[in-house]
C-alpha cells in the first residue's frame, strides 16, 4: 500500500505554507523528512493523511490490489498523525492514564474502567499511569503515542510529527519509527535539520527564497528488515499489542519493571 503526493500547494492567510512536488510513502518503509519550524510540517502531515485539502495537487492511496483512491475519508481511515503540535498532541498537564483512555476511545476500543491500566501493563508502562505527559522522556512519549495511534482499526500509515522537540537522542525515536516499519506500517517522521544530521543524513546548505522555506527535505528513506512474523501481501499489520515492544528500546525502565529489548510479536491479551 502506498500514499502518493503530487504537486501540492497549501496557501495560508499570509502566504504559502507548503510547496512539495512529490512524495511517496509505502507500507514497510520509514521516511525521514527534515525542515525548520514553519517549513510546512503541519500542512504536510494534514494533507498527506487527508485531514486538509490543498489548494493544488493531489494525494492518492494506492491499495495492495492495484486500485487507488483520492477520497480524503479513506486517507484519514488509513493513517494517523502522532503528536502533531496544536492538533493531535495531548494536553501537557494530563496524566498518562487519561491519554490512554481517550485514545482508546478514539480508536473505538472499549474503554471500561481498568482497560487503560491493562493496556499500559501490556506495554510495560503501568507505573506511568499517574505521570503527567509532559514529564515523560521524549522517546517514551513518542513510543506511547505511536502505539496508541496504531490501535486504530485500518491504520497502515503513521506520521510522527517533530519528536525531536521533546529533546533526547534522535536515534531513540528513529528506532521506534523503524520498529513500526519493520512490522508493516508506512512511517513518515518529521524533524528539524539538525536532528536529521545527527542521524547521519547529508543535507544541502540552507536555500533562499519562498519556495525553499515551505519545502521540507527528504533526509533518509529506509526499508528495515521485515519481521519473521509479518505476513506478505495485503494482510494488515498486527495490532499494537502484537508489535515489537518499542517502549524499552532505550534507557532504563521505571523502578520495579523488567528491562525489555525488542520483542517478537506477542499474542493479544484476552481483553483485547
Amino acid at each position: 500500500m502506498q500514499l502518493s503526493l503530487d504537486r501540492i500547494h497549501v496557501q495560508g492567510r499570509r502566504g504559502p505554507l507548503l510547496r512539495l512536488d512529490h512524495l511517496e510513502l509505502e507500507t514497510g518503509e520509514c521516511v525521514l523528512l527534515a525542515g525548520e519550524p514553519g517549513q510546512g510540517h503541519t500542512a504536510l502531515a494534514l494533507v498527506l493523511t487527508g485531514r486538509l485539502a490543498p489548494e493544488a495537487g493531489r494525494v492518492r492511496l494506492l491499495r495492495d490490489d492495484g486500485s487507488q483512491t483520492a477520497q480524503r475519508k479513506e486517507l484519514r481511515r488509513r493513517s494517523a498523525v502522532v503528536d502533531l503540535p496544536a492538533v493531535s498532541e495531548p494536553v501537557e498537564a494530563v496524566h498518562v492514564g487519561t491519554v490512554v483512555a481517550e485514545d482508546l476511545s478514539l480508536a473505538r476500543r472499549t474503554a471500561w474502567p481498568g482497560v487503560p491500566v491493562k493496556w499500559l501493563s501490556a506495554h510495560r508502562l503501568a507505573s506511568l499511569e499517574r505521570n503527567r505527559v509532559d514529564t515523560l522522556p521524549g522517546a517514551v512519549r513518542t513510543a506511547l503515542l505511536t502505539a496508541l495511534a496504531a490501535e486504530r482499526k485500518g491504520v497502515r500509515f503513521l506520521v510522527l510529527s517533530l519528536p525531536d522537540r521533546h529533546g533526547g537522542d534522535p536515534s531513540q525515536w528513529w528506532a521506534v519509527a523503524q520498529a513500526y516499519a519493520t512490522v508493516g506500517y508506512g512511517v513518515l517522521v518529521q524533524c528539524g535539520l539538525s536532528s536529521a544530521r545527527d542521524l547521519g543524513a547529508t543535507l544541502p546548505p540552507p536555500a533562499h527564497g519562498s519556495d525553499q522555506r515551505t519545502t521540507p527535505l527528504e533526509a533518509m528513506r529506509l526499508r528495515p528488515q521485515r519481521d519473521a512474523h509479518q505476513h506478505d501481501g495485503a494482510a494488515a499489520p498486527p495490532p499494537a499489542a502484537d508489535i515489537v515492544d518499542t517502549i524499552w528500546l532505550f534507557g532504563a525502565p521505571p523502578a520495579g519493571e523488567a528491562h525489555l529489548g525488542p520483542q517478537a510479536p506477542q499474542r493479544r491479551e484476552q481483553e483485547r
